[in-house]
């Protein structure tokens, strides 16, 4: 009997190792969608061979879900396309009037461009102390020791609303739900520098912002556990003078991140700081106006190309730069920023490249929104359409490198997304993506689940 068993036990085995990946991806997906942490649940997978565009599996490959991050590959294929890889953007600054001995009797100029990178600790030459210095260093160069004038700032090409419609409360006041406006600084966030209490339950110390901020925050944050982490959240909407910072944080935090709202006026009260330090006065306000195109600049301030933002957008999944892609692509083919037009934009540039615009309800630029809506076979053919590219090898290198995959990754409350590129050890290339909406229980549990399911593939 024992000889039986163990001929039975090698023949299952064979059999087993000799299953394809594709007929492993069925079995395991039978087992997944009846765990109970889905019960509830919408799940979508979508898995084609890359090279032939075969189906490999479709599971609610058509049903709209709410992507998450995962939608940042629809903004960022698109932006590849209709602005560039090598596009850059450029931030003007200058002066009018004229200079009389060290004093300048006219105003500083900012020319907007939208740049999202500007003052950003990203690359060398974007850090706030260098852009800075550069604007010293022009007005040093002239003699300048005086300015009787103010700041003007020509915005008047973008929308005023820096976040997309239906960004949540919860998020805004927070540094991932920073809005993209015509003049971005330090990716329009700051840190909150806190000391949490030595017991759970104690109050929370806060000791000040960098960048400094004039905003009153009402401190509401408690101490909880060591290790437990982060679980505040700011409340603040744009432009906003005061806020609310609830939640907890474990022993061992000192800082949390939040969204700058009102990102002109930290700029300036840091370049105020830094003419005093140069012995340069200047007093001035902010003026919002168009500026005539007889006034010179003296200084261009020109971003990364648009392939290194890239990187960082789908890296780190920075929104702030998703969502000035969208009004970036607006401004240049329209002539004004906005993220309505932008999106409407990008859906007519996917509908011409073969994806059904029901299939596509995107409201912004980076899936923030609880409101997106795409289709697992949408993405596909996203990812399908970005591997035939002459831009595809930046894209491909933009994505993260995810429990030994190449993919995107989306998490918003409920949700959970992926999708990406897997070659299997046979070296089949597949194309996929994931999504699944309205699980239960822990998020963490979730993403260990579906990178079990996604290693069938490899």
């Amino acid at each position: 009997m024992k000889t039986v068993y163990l001929i039975i036990g090698l023949l299952v085995s064979s059999i087993s190792f000799a299953q394809k990946p594709e007929e492993k991806l069925v079995n395991a997906f039978k087992a997944f969608e009846n765990d109970s942490q889905f019960k509830h649940a919408i799940i979508s997978l979508y898995v084609v061979d890359s090279k032939t565009g075969k189906v490999v599996f479709d599971k609610n490959s058509e049903t709209g879900l709410a992507p998450a991050s995962c939608l940042k590959v629809v903004t960022s294929a698109a932006s590849f396309e209709l602005l560039g890889k090598d596009y850059r953007y450029q931030t003007a600054f200058g002066y009018d009037g004229t200079i009389e001995g060290n004093t300048l009797n006219g105003n500083l100029i900012i020319k907007t461009s939208g740049d999202p990178a500007l003052g950003s600790w990203r690359w060398k030459a974007t850090v706030m102390d260098s852009v800075l210095q550069k604007i010293i260093a022009l007005l040093k160069s002239k003699n300048i020791k005086a300015i009787t004038g103010d700041l003007i700032v020509d915005d008047t090409k973008w929308s005023t609303q820096a976040t997309p419609r239906g960004w949540t409360w919860d998020d805004m006041g927070n540094y991932y739900g920073a809005g993209a406006r015509a003049f971005n600084w330090h990716e329009n966030q700051y840190d909150l520098n806190i000391k949490p209490g030595k017991k759970v339950g104690d109050s929370v110390e806060i000791i000040g912002t960098e960048p400094l901020m004039t905003v009153a925050l009402v401190n509401e944050l408690t101490t909880a556990k060591s290790g437990s982490g982060d679980n505040s959240v700011i409340y603040l909407p744009e432009d906003g003078t005061i806020g609310y910072v609830r939640g907890t944080v474990g022993t061992e935090i000192s800082k949390v991140s939040g969204s700058i709202p009102n990102v002109m006026d930290v700029f300036v009260d840091q370049l105020k700081k830094y003419l005093q330090l140069s012995d340069i006065s200047f007093n001035g306000k902010i003026r919002r106006e168009i500026i005539p195109p007889a006034n010179k600049t003296q200084l261009n301030f020109h971003s990364p190309s648009f392939d290194s933002i890239n990187y960082w957008f789908l890296q780190k999944s920075v929104n702030l730069f998703g969502e000035a892609f969208v009004k970036t692509i607006a401004y240049e083919k329209t002539g004004f920023g906005s993220t309505d037009t932008g999106i409407n934009i990008i859906r007519d540039f996917w509908v011409k490249n073969g994806i059904e615009k029901s299939a596509l309800h995107n409201i912004d630029g980076s899936g923030l929104s609880p409101g997106n809506r795409i289709t697992t076979n949408a993405l596909v053919s996203v990812m399908q359409y970005a591997k035939k590219q002459s831009w595809y090898p930046s894209f491909y290198n933009a994505l993260p490198l995810q429990n030994g995959i190449k993919m995107k990754s989306g998490y918003i409350g409920g949700v959970r997304s992926y999708t990406g590129y897997i070659r299997s050890k046979a070296g089949t290339d597949y194309t996929f993506a994931f999504i699944i909406n309205n699980y239960d229980g822990s998020p963490g549990a979730v993403r260990e689940k579906m990178w079990k399911l996604l290693d069938v593939l490899k």
